[in-house]
């Protein structure tokens, strides 16, 4: 036989505790609280129990060095973007209004439009000042070129020119008529003709001359043709003469003009360099394109056309204010709620020429990263990450410390457009990212940027500890925020029943939730209620009203379960005894509404090979914390009544009646107690359920969702009808825990229901069975008529019968 573990090996007392009824829920005495109403308490003037991630946000909004950008962690509902903005706000009145920014026209390569800086405000300035110069411009140069002095001097150069023309012809003439020639201008031009007597001559009567004077004529007209051509190849450059004197007339005009009214604007901004080049610029693309400037001014008559519509033509003199901080105070705070590619990073937009897009600088628009620059973002981390490119896009302008508008759409070759490449804008600001844990830790895990560019995590804490201090000071975080809400006051009672709803929340009587979403929606709703009531407070009853509705609200489907235990379709029994079968319990959540529900769990054992079969795995409805508890009982057996001998059973375990996933650990001790008591054959009494995890020792651990568990049996019992014997076993390490509802409180307070604490199997196992679970004398046996006496003795009849087996089985082998 096997040397048994006995008690010896047990913390604590080996008996279990019958909790009393102020165990079982930490209240809040209205007398503990020195007011009223809430109109008598002070608004909260700190953050309750946040300190850790205040100190977090603190250093992450304050130091200056690069990568220091902000992750703040926590649930939704805990004020994190709330406190976030104050702090934020705070900070960016403090410091000075950022630059503005501008895309203005690079004329040499208008593809690569420039970034322009400007102080803060100036921005839209300059563009006013741009389409007013522009459309001034516009007007001015169609009535220079319009005045009689322009023309006066454009005809004097044409008169130059057909002077210098017509003089060159005459001589040209009187050489010719001096020796008998003509020289005749028809529609094809020039031409030479002989002549006698002031007559031009026939072909016939030129025959009839004198051969000799023929002659003459002839080499007249030949020399003449010489001196023709040289003649008219001389127009061409006494033509360019005066185009270029023409040109040279209409750039001192243009320049006359362009100086008078961009003038006054290089004086404006004489302080700002690369306004004064870009003006430069600007009146050097003017000079070229001046003639179709001039031409915008001017309608089919010749007359002035309306500045304002020409001026719109004319996008590449115009300025592009991307960031405009005029009306700000102190850095930008910008909280970019849909953080898409083109929304963070910017976006150029197209319009349709002829089927196809094409864009300019003028369609360049800015995206939240430009508009916080200087300043701070606040960014939510799952919808970031929930866009294509978003985050990259984020995390290449952090790195580069500088915003690169590019079209995703060209960077994807999803489009044909024509494209631009906007100079990159120099970026310093800090960026706040809100989201929950999980993806905060599978950023660090995942992405080896996310740690160098987010180096600060403000971590909100769920809950605070409760003692005198919080609760006076939970007091005036309800009284402010009923006063924020516009809500009536509450009384003393009702504020004592907030906070143990605050409790409650956690699951924790020594804790108390921070999530201010949840405190806002109870304040309201009692809020409600007591309006329906015709009071001017809210009491304790209004309180309990919301708290109720709420619960009422959400709890179809757990009236539906209860029910179906009720009526026998789902099998529970609350009273009698069998053996290998031990009521679990388990909690169902359903978003913001949870509830116990009971389930049947049972225990087969046989002869085997020491293998504990666990049902709801094999059919793989069980999850792997699950699948580890059932590996840990038959540790456990092992550990305890058979460590020097093999274990030779064959078990298994199973939630009845289950359809869906089993998963965590919380039925462990229940499983093990059905399996004990089918190897003592022991009846176990159905009055009782059982939660709590074991370890290999034996010891009973702490699990989630004790008071849902509880309520869920006790309700199933009320609703059967209370004997008094009925109750839940618990563990002990699970006390601090306990915020049970009130009729529950006061079922135990009657009598009608028990709820015991226990620390380790033997102490469940003797409640159950009602057999004690014996004590090992000197040796480490236990006594004959203990429960683990009959467990050790079952286990060792099964190892005897395997060995039989083995012996029958080897025997005949050699008999063969």
């Amino acid at each position: 036989m096997s040397e048994p573990h006995g008690d010896r090996d047990l913390p604590g007392s080996p008996v279990a505790e019958e909790l009393r009824p102020d165990d079982l829920r930490l209240a809040c005495p209205p007398g503990t609280l020195d007011f009223e109403t809430t109109e008598d308490v002070d608004d909260l003037d700190r953050v309750l129990g946040q300190d850790r991630a205040l100190e977090a946000l603190h250093l992450g909004i304050e130091i200056p060095h690069q990568g220091y950008n902000l992750y703040v962690l926590g649930s939704t509902g805990l004020g994190r973007r709330t406190m976030v903005n104050r702090l934020l706000r705070e900070a960016a009145a403090g410091r000075p209004v950022p630059s503005d920014w501008c895309y203005i026209n690079d004329f040499e390569a208008p593809h690569r439009p420039r970034a322009l800086r400007l102080p803060p405000g100036l921005g839209q300035t300059l563009r006013r000042d741009m389409q007013q110069v522009m459309e001034s411009i516009i007007t001015a140069l169609a009535t220079a070129f319009q005045s009689e002095a322009y023309r006066a001097q454009a005809q004097e150069i044409h008169d130059d020119l057909k002077e210098r023309d017509e003089h060159a012809f005459a001589a040209l003439r009187e050489k010719a008529e001096a020796r008998n020639v003509a020289l005749l201008r028809t529609p094809g031009g020039y031409t030479l003709a002989p002549m006698r007597d002031g007559e031009i001559l026939s072909a016939e009567e030129f025959s009839k001359l004198p051969e000799g004077e023929q002659k003459a004529t002839e080499e007249a007209v030949e020399e003449l043709k010489q001196d023709l051509r040289q003649l008219i190849a001389q127009i061409p450059r006494w033509q360019r003469e005066v185009r270029e004197r023409q040109k040279e007339l209409n750039l001192s005009v243009s320049s006359l003009t362009l100086d008078q009214h961009l003038g006054e604007l290089r004086r404006k901004y004489e302080e700002l360099p690369e306004v004064q080049r870009f003006i430069d610029a600007v009146r050097e693309d003017l000079l070229e394109n001046s003639e179709q400037i001039r031409s915008l001014g001017e309608d089919e008559q010749g007359g002035p056309n309306p500045a304002g519509q020409a001026a719109r033509q004319l996008n590449r003199y115009k300025v592009n204010v991307l960031v405009d901080h005029a009306h700000h105070q102190g850095a930008p705070v910008i909280y970019e709620d849909n953080p898409t590619y083109q929304n963070l990073v910017g976006r150029v937009e197209h319009t349709v020429q002829y089927g196809t897009l094409v864009t300019d600088f003028t369609l360049i628009k800015a995206g939240a990263l430009a508009r916080a620059n200087g300043g701070y973002v606040v960014l939510d981390v799952d919808r970031l990450l929930g866009h294509p490119f978003a985050w990259q896009a984020l995390k290449r302008a952090l790195r580069a410390h500088e915003l690169r508008v590019e079209s995703l759409e060209t960077m994807l070759s999803l489009a044909s457009t024509t494209t631009l490449e906007p100079e990159p804008i120099p970026l310093d600001l800090k960026v706040v990212l809100v989201g929950d844990r999980l993806l905060y830790y599978l950023l660090q895990e995942y992405d080896p940027e996310f740690g160098r560019l987010f180096k600060v995590a403000a971590d909100f804490s769920e809950d605070a500890r409760r003692d005198a201090d919080a609760t006076r000071l939970y007091a005036r975080l309800i009284a402010t925020q009923q006063r924020a809400g516009g809500l009536r006051p509450l009384t003393r009672d009702a504020v004592a029943r907030v906070i143990e709803q605050a409790a409650r929340r956690v699951s924790d009587g020594e804790r108390l939730s921070l999530h201010l979403g949840s405190l806002d929606d109870l304040l309201r709703e009692a809020d409600y209620w007591a309006g329906k009531a015709d009071s001017e407070r809210v009491d304790e009853a209004h309180v309990d009203r919301a708290v109720d509705a709420r619960i009422q609200r959400l709890s179809r489907i757990r009236e539906d379960v209860h029910e179906a235990i009720t009526r026998g379709i789902q099998l529970v029994d609350v009273d009698g005894d069998e053996v290998g079968q031990v009521n679990g319990l388990s909690v169902i959540s359903l978003g913001e509404f949870s509830f116990g529900r009971p389930s049947r769990i049972t225990a087969t054992a046989r002869l085997g090979d020491g293998e504990v079969v666990d049902v709801e795995r094999e059919v793989e409805l069980g999850g792997a914390i699950h699948s580890k508890g059932v590996l840990i009982l038959s540790s456990y057996l092992a550990w305890r009544y058979s460590t020097d001998q093999p274990l030779s059973l064959s078990a298994s375990l199973v939630f009845e009646q289950s359809y869906g996933p089993v998963e965590g650990d919380s039925a462990s001790v229940a499983e093990l107690c059905a399996l004990l008591s089918v190897l003592a054959g022991v009846p176990v009494r159905q009055s009782l359920a059982v939660t709590g995890s074991v370890n290999q020792h034996g010891v009973v651990q702490a699990i989630g969702g004790i008071n849902e568990k509880i309520e869920g049996f006790f309700d199933v019992c009320a609703r059967r009808g209370l004997t008094g014997h009925q109750g839940v076993v618990m563990p002990a390490s699970n006390r601090p825990h306990l915020m049970l509802r009130r009729d529950v409180v006061e079922a135990v307070r009657a009598g009608r229901f028990h709820v015991h604490a226990v620390s380790h199997v033997d102490q469940v196992a003797e409640l159950l069975t009602g057999l004690s679970a014996g004590e090992a004398d000197a040796e480490g046996r236990w006594r004959a008529d203990s429960l683990n006496a009959r467990v050790q003795a079952r286990l060792s009849e099964l190892a005897r019968l395997r060995q039989a087996f083995s012996a029958r089985g080897g025997g005949g082998d050699d008999g063969a």
